[in-house]
């Protein structure tokens, strides 16, 4: 087997045995330091690897969420869509209060009777109000309750009307709000 340099030059004479010991000991620290740079940028390349891996997570549910609410916003609207009643322009002004605004719809008697009665319910879509049954409503209500404008529940107003101090009084039939 051929020797290697520095043992060919340590036999010519041409280097000392110090010197060959702080050539091996240098080349060692740099094999070290450069072994060192090498763990540092893994473990700096796996730390970003994790951030970006952390943040695709965070993105994807942030997506996932927004998909969600626009199915839920698109079953509100269909089921508006499919069971709303039909508002009659030459009928008589309805008013209800929506975000402290009062807002109109006009109606007619029927549909006024119905809505007193709690049988229906006023929803938002978009920027219009439309009449829904109040079972409608109620599944709407689940999903999402701002799109509720207003609905009548019958059984908390048969419980005040048992403690109302002026049920015996007669409200005169040409009132109307």
């Amino acid at each position: 087997m051929s020797k290697s340099l520095q043992d060919q030059l340590l036999n010519a004479g041409l280097v000392n045995k110090n010197q060959v010991k702080k050539v091996k000991s240098e080349k060692r620290k740099q094999r070290k330091t450069k072994q060192n740079i090498t763990d540092e940028a893994k473990l700096t390349a796996e730390q970003a690897r994790q951030e970006k891996i952390a943040r695709d997570r965070e993105l994807n549910q942030q997506k996932q969420k927004q998909a969600e609410q626009h199915a839920i916003a698109a079953q509100i609207k269909q089921l508006i869509e499919l069971n709303r009643q039909p508002q009659n322009q030459d009928g008589a002004p309805y008013h209800f209060n929506d975000n402290n605004h009062v807002k109109t719809i006009y109606i007619s008697e029927n549909i006024r009777e119905q809505l007193s009665k709690g049988k229906l319910a006023i929803v938002r879509l978009k920027d219009t109000y439309e009449l829904v049954p109040a079972q409608v409503a109620e599944k709407i209500s689940q999903r999402d309750n701002s799109y509720i404008v207003q609905i009548i529940d019958r059984e908390t107003d048969s419980k005040t009307a048992e403690d109302d101090p002026y049920a015996d009084f007669q409200v005169p039939d040409d009132l109307m709000w």
